[in-house]
């Protein structure tokens, strides 16, 4: 990654409709070195998408907690993941090292329908225990175009 495709990822990510075109104006660059550089990072799996952003909370799902699970020996990660990815309300999850199994990110509309999103996620019979931690407020949301900047070679 060079400094064009760093100004470039930053340009889609501060506005993102621009398009290839109006993009091409901006940097000074052709039309098919645009085309040509989002392609290439694209199939690199540096941009892994294009569509919008979505707020939670604007949604009607303001109360974000992580859910810290055990998962019983011998039933496999996978099956909590396919329990999990049928839940809508679970935004991500990981496998994880510590005192953990697996980490899930969940919302809800509220923190009594907290408990119907959490026993959802315990109808899985891999899943031993959970451990719930409700966020509070966002001190810095999830962002990467530091990383981008800092890539740059």
């Amino acid at each position: 990654m060079d400094d064009l495709d760093r100004r470039l990822i930053e340009l889609f990510a501060d506005e993102p409709r621009i398009g290839v075109l109006e993009a091409s104006r901006r940097l000074g660059i052709a039309r098919g070195t645009v085309q040509a550089r989002l392609d290439k990072l694209t199939s690199s799996g540096v941009v892994t998408g294009w569509g919008p952003d979505l707020s939670p909370e604007a949604l009607g799902f303001p109360v974000m907690a992580f859910l810290t699970l055990e998962i019983r020996q011998g039933s496999g990660h996978d099956a909590v993941a396919t329990h999990l990815s049928g839940i809508a309300e679970v935004l991500e999850a990981y496998t994880i090292t510590g005192a953990g199994d697996m980490w899930a990110r969940v919302v809800a509309p509220s923190n009594a329908d907290l408990q119907r999103v959490i026993d959802r996620v315990l109808a899985e019979p891999g899943i031993e225990r959970c451990t719930t931690v409700i966020a509070l407020a966002t001190q810095i949301p999830h962002r990467v175009l530091p990383l981008a900047r800092a890539a740059v070679v």
